[in-house]
């Protein structure tokens, strides 16, 4: 059968995501056949976003620094905070580029059923965060669930005596759809056409 080192190089493919057996060995022999300069810079990189990559002390989203570029960017509106349920979500809202506030990441969703509890999600950090902030709007940017409207509702429930507006994405968001699967410009008019959660 394979070489060692080539069935490792397989079974360290099928590790990622939608990575199947003909995938990952079509990946492997690709990489084994390509010039080492390549190979190199290729497996340098994944030890480096390993080592490096980590969560920004004030938002939570991924960067490697101390605070990731988008808390350090004094130029940002500071009275607006969207919260997410990913990073990956704030970098495709940053991509349609109509946002101009902050972000905070939770850890998740709630989602009872799963045994996920809002202290779970981080959301004591969040709250610490609004208490310190002078935030005149939070919305809430999370996928359109059962778990999502749940977090959004625990959220804005423990905010409200803080008497700060909280909103909601529009929901020409397809329910149960992630963000990341959403094109831009839904997204945009999503976030544009906001709503106050009651």
């Amino acid at each position: 059968m394979y070489p060692k080192s080539l069935k490792n190089l397989i079974e360290s493919f099928k590790l990622l995501p939608g990575i199947g057996d003909k995938t990952a060995e079509r990946l492997a022999f690709y990489l084994i056949n390509e010039e080492e300069e390549k190979t190199t810079f290729f497996a340098e990189s994944i030890k480096e976003a390993k080592e490096k990559i980590r969560k920004c002390s004030i938002c939570n989203s991924i960067t490697d620094q101390e605070i990731c570029d988008i808390c350090n960017n004094h130029l940002r509106e500071k009275d607006l905070l969207c919260v997410v349920e990913d990073p990956k979500s704030i970098f495709l809202f940053e991509k349609v580029g109509t946002y101009n506030g902050e972000y905070h990441v939770i850890d998740g969703l709630i989602s009872p059923l799963d045994g996920i509890d809002p202290d779970d999600i981080g959301l004591e950090k969040l709250v610490k965060r609004i208490q310190k902030g002078n935030y005149k709007e939070i919305i809430i940017a999370v996928k359109p669930s059962i778990e999502g409207e749940t977090t959004a509702l625990y959220i804005k429930k423990i905010i409200e005596d803080m008497k700060i507006k909280v909103t909601r994405i529009a929901s020409g968001i397809p329910i149960g759809t992630d963000i990341e699967f959403i094109d831009s410009m839904t997204l945009e008019r999503a976030l544009t056409d906001r709503k106050e959660i009651e």
